[in-house]
């Protein structure tokens, strides 16, 4: 299964689209995105971009939960993430949230890395259906990333963000 990771380049255009609900469907919808999500942070929580999320156990639980409902609803599940995204688009309120945090590159490596390796561990899923969300995540992580190695920073506007149906 190809799960490249692509550069960034600031500025540009990003193409994307949001996960097939055939990957939360086969998944195991609610509980089995939990399943996923909570298996990708536990690792994010031992990985090099810890120091990005909360140190106290109790804290970092309600970050999974949160973050959870994000992907729940990004992939076509129950809309339990709305209260979170206060009535904004949810791709473009997870932008806007990435810009209290200096994400670079290396960072977004990380994330997508830790992400690929918790995708590997997924079974009985179509292989199709998890590069379709890979697909997302990978093009969509580049809108995150804010600060770039010349030393500058960029914040992605929502409208450089191109969904593709």
């Amino acid at each position: 299964m190809s799960m490249d990771i692509t550069p960034v380049k600031k500025g540009e255009q990003v193409h994307f689209h949001n996960p097939a609900i055939a990957f939360y469907e086969a998944i195991g919808g609610e509980d089995g995105m939990r399943k996923l999500m909570y298996n990708f942070y536990d690792k994010i929580y031992e990985s090099d971009i810890a120091h990005f999320f909360p140190q106290d156990e109790e804290e970092f639980e309600a970050v999974k939960v949160k973050n959870t409902k994000f992907f729940i609803q990004i992939c076509g599940g129950s809309k339990v993430y709305e209260d979170e995204a206060k009535g904004m688009e949810l791709n473009e309120y997870m932008i806007r949230l990435h810009d209290d945090f200096s994400i670079t590159e290396k960072s977004r490596i990380e994330w997508l890395g830790t992400m690929r390796e918790a995708l590997n561990e997924v079974k009985g899923v179509d292989k199709a259906l998890i590069e379709n969300f890979w697909d997302y995540l990978e093009n969509f992580s580049k809108l995150t990333v804010n600060t770039f190695s010349d030393g500058s920073t960029y914040y992605a506007a929502y409208t450089q963000a191109e969904e593709k149906k």
